[in-house]
């Protein structure tokens, strides 16, 4: 699994010109998923993420955890995380077919709610636009076959 997760002020997800989800204080997440990802991936993901400490205590320090500003996730499908840039036109042979990525995204999301964790999530395989104000900016990358 990868994921994108951005610290922000406040961000959103639209489909068709509808806001779905939105979310203030907290991570705008972009999950992607590979075939061989499990169930045990999606818990690993969810535990890093959860006790992250990346907002800032009273000193500007990143020491703050997700729960310690009570901040909320919104969490977005990306398949194209898993792309092959070999050509100008990018493949997607190295990400999970949908059947699978699915219930990896909802078990992903699962754990984090298990976890205290207040999750907004876009709609898996829509077409959607989101928004974000970034906080710092502050953007990690997590990769379960690294981390």
């Amino acid at each position: 699994m990868r994921a994108v997760v951005t610290r922000v002020k406040e961000a959103s997800v639209r489909i068709d010109g509808i806001i779905c989800s939105q979310i203030c204080v907290g991570y705008l997440i972009l999950l992607g998923i590979a075939p061989k990802d499990t169930d045990a991936d999606a818990v690993h993901l969810a535990e890093k993420i959860v006790h992250l400490r990346i907002f800032s205590d009273e000193k500007g320090k990143m020491n703050r955890s997700l729960a310690e500003v009570n901040g909320r996730v919104l969490v977005i499908s990306q398949f194209t995380l898993f792309a092959d840039l070999k050509k100008r036109r990018p493949g997607f042979s190295k990400a999970a077919k949908p059947d699978h990525a699915i219930l990896l995204y909802e078990k992903f999301m699962k754990q984090l709610t298990e976890r205290g964790v207040h999750v907004e999530h876009g709609e898996f395989g829509a077409d959607m636009q989101v928004f974000s104000i970034n906080d710092g900016p502050v953007t990690l990358i997590f990769d379960t076959a690294e981390v």
